[in-house]
């Protein structure tokens, strides 16, 4: 087995992490944009284009973890994998100035709740019960 192979006893990343991951990519999009660092096309390098959770992932992770781990999908990765492409990115990041940390557990969590209450709010909303 050579070092690129998915080790016996590393763990696909959870769920949880999962949603860590892309509430990840959106914090650094709005960490991105709030800087004034946004992105730059190639054929129109003075048109402003503002970050987002899918530009994140698709132009800053995506890349890293191809280079690094010869994997395509966020699916395929380990947790240590995750912790590996991060610090790539964050010490990437870091030359501009821009950190951002990972999410823990209880930011995931609390963000969930401000959503489903937002959708409950907009239930009620609908229904006549606000």
């Amino acid at each position: 087995m050579n070092d690129d192979e998915p080790k016996e006893n590393e763990k696909q990343r959870t769920a949880r992490q999962n949603r860590a991951l892309h509430l990840y990519f959106n914090l650094v999009a709005e960490t991105l944009n709030e800087a004034g660092l946004d992105m730059r096309v190639v054929l129109k390098p003075e048109v402003e284009i503002p970050w987002s959770k899918t530009t994140v992932k698709e132009y800053l992770w995506r890349p890293i973890q191809r280079i690094q781990l010869r994997k395509e999908s966020t699916i395929e990765l380990t947790t240590k994998d995750i912790d590996l492409v991060f610090d790539t990115m964050n010490l990437h990041l870091a030359n501009h100035g821009v950190h951002t940390p990972f999410p823990s557990i209880e930011e995931i969590m609390a963000r969930q709740q401000v959503e489903e209450l937002s959708t409950r709010r907009s239930r009620n909303k609908g229904n006549g019960l606000v």
